[in-house]
């Protein structure tokens, strides 16, 4: 580390922002690198913890022919009204997928005609197949438990946009609060010297573990 970047670390201001930093962030940060720690551990041991018995329900709805029809065409449905009608009338939950519409018409009637589409969310699948003849929804669910809820959340896995970003946001204050960790032990010389060695030493075990311990 060059001499002018120790002299701006051992600065007392950045010494102090660095240490109200590093306090605060950790704080801030308790129950989340704990969230991470322990998912982490029901993720690598699965067999440990997801035992929970899937709960599937099935039921069916009547969807109005109304909604099969929008302003593109008589049998093209009304996406945006059909997922508001699903979403009140039954209870899925979770980010919908792009809705798959097949259709046969001869004669400028119907005679076949289907609606299917996803819900995903964490630890949560949900499908649904629209026959647009009869208009009866089938809808299944399936929850997995609060383990696989967990273990989604922490791979951020069908867990939604703002969820993404609060990972992003957490991973970031977590790199702030290494730094300013090493900011502060710059100053201390003999503590700073005793941290590049257990840094060396973690640093060469994981590459061993690695090299030597991954199939």
């Amino acid at each position: 580390m060059s001499n002018s970047i120790t002299t701006s670390i051992k600065n007392k201001k950045v010494q102090l922002w660095a240490r109200r930093l590093h306090i605060y962030i950790s704080m801030a940060l308790l129950l989340v690198v704990l969230f991470f720690a322990i998912t982490g551990i029901t993720l690598n041991r699965p067999h440990l913890f997801v035992s929970e018995t899937p709960l599937r329900e099935q039921h069916q709805i009547i969807v109005p022919s109304a909604l099969f029809s929008s302003e593109k065409g008589t049998y093209s449905p009304d996406k945006t009204k059909l997922l508001h009608f699903l979403n009140g009338q039954s209870e899925l939950s979770g980010t919908p997928s792009v809705m798959q519409i097949f259709t046969e018409i001869e004669a400028g009637a119907l005679i076949e005609g289907e609606i299917s589409l996803d819900y995903k969310g964490p630890g949560y699948n949900g499908t649904v197949f629209i026959d647009m003849l009869t208009g009866i929804a089938e809808i299944e669910t399936t929850h997995y438990g609060l383990i696989a809820v967990l273990n989604d959340l922490h791979k951020g896995r069908n867990s939604g946009q703002v969820w993404a970003w609060f990972i992003d946001a957490s991973a970031l204050l977590m790199v702030i609060f290494v730094l300013t960790g090493v900011c502060l032990l710059v100053p201390k010389r003999k503590s700073f010297n005793t941290g590049l060695k257990w840094t060396a030493f973690g640093s060469l075990l994981a590459l061993f573990i690695f090299i030597f311990a991954v199939p």
